[in-house]
């Protein structure tokens, strides 16, 4: 039997490569949007918002929250920003009318379709780039970075598409 390799990749070098590797990362897959985020005079914020509500229609406001982690006060402004250059429209929830619930309108889609478009690509590029097996690796380190009590809902809210 093989002895089993050395756990190199747990040294604290290893470890901290890999969150400066995570941060630059993140800055450009970030940096990718800028360009079209800024002629729209929107941010990364909004960004996140547009993907999820992209990927959730009729998400609702609260649950909105609860994914991206922000203040009410933060969602309420990239909200009322969305909804003024009209790509999200709000309805009130058919079961509970404090509920208020999020869809991108058309334009909203386009954008959608655009920004998602330009990350897909630096994802497209990597993902060939390492194989199959390293991108089979990559979804499992990142879902492993996700907390721990959180990451069963993520992993759900991912599959529902």
């Amino acid at each position: 039997m093989k002895a089993s390799a050395p756990l190199l990749y747990l040294r604290e070098e290893e470890l901290t490569d890999g969150v400066e590797l995570f941060f630059f990362a993140g800055r450009d897959v970030g940096r990718s949007l800028d360009g079209a985020l800024g002629r729209l005079g929107l941010g990364r914020a909004h960004a996140r918002a547009i993907h999820f509500i992209a990927r959730h229609p009729g998400l609702s406001v609260s649950d909105l929250l609860g994914i991206l982690a922000i203040t009410k006060q933060s969602l309420g402004r990239v909200i009322k920003d969305l909804h003024a250059q009209g790509l999200v429209s709000q309805a009130t929830g058919q079961k509970d009318r404090r509920q208020r619930l999020l869809n991108l309108t058309d334009r909203g889609r386009e954008v959608a379709r655009e920004l998602a478009s330009l990350q897909r690509a630096l994802f497209a590029r990597a993902f060939r780039s390492a194989g199959p097996d390293a991108v089979a690796g990559f979804r499992q380190v990142l879902s492993g970075l996700i907390n721990e009590e959180e990451r069963a809902g993520v992993m759900r809210l991912i599959a529902k598409r």
